[in-house]
């Protein structure tokens, strides 16, 4: 079965993808959703450097629906830092260490960092110990660098790595 359905819960989530881009839920763009959403993960599986396991499903959707949130406030705030007084900006970089050791764990981290306005993953260590972090206005780069652990990091552990 894991053969011809390799990635169920990416499957899903490709459907969706699908059914969100073209913006409609006739059935024809559903079956077509889906068959992407089959196809793919399975003409890509040789490619996947690990296993995907998925350790708590439940913290992912709630995690999905956290980066919702912050990419839509993210938006506003950078809208506001941009047209108000840009000169006033404080950007900075910053070196975060890392508790994630899946290379899937990481990859999903530096994404949603780079996802939310503001925000842009830059670079990793090559021991994978450290991302460098680029922020469009930092006034304590500690407490942003606690805020990415706590509310990205700290779950992705809990989704993709056995604790």
């Amino acid at each position: 079965m894991h053969r011809f359905f390799p990635h169920p819960i990416l499957a899903l989530i490709l459907a969706g993808i699908w059914l969100l881009l073209v913006n409609s839920i006739h059935p024809g763009q559903i079956v077509l959703g889906l068959l992407l959403g089959w196809m793919i993960p399975l003409l890509t599986t040789q490619f996947w450097p690990e296993a995907v396991r998925i350790y708590k499903p439940f913290h992912l959707l709630h995690f999905v629906g956290i980066i919702l949130i912050d990419i839509i406030q993210a938006n506003f705030t950078v809208a506001r830092l941009v047209l108000g007084r840009p000169d006033r900006l404080q950007p900075a970089f910053i070196s975060m260490p890392l508790i994630l050791k899946s290379d899937l764990a990481i990859s999903f981290l530096a994404n949603v960092i780079t996802l939310t306005p503001g925000t842009v993953s830059a670079r990793l260590s090559h021991d994978r110990c450290h991302l460098l972090v680029h922020a469009l206005d930092v006034t304590n780069t500690e407490e942003l660098a606690n805020t990415i652990k706590s509310r990205y990091e700290k779950p992705l552990k809990e989704i993709f790595e056995k604790c």
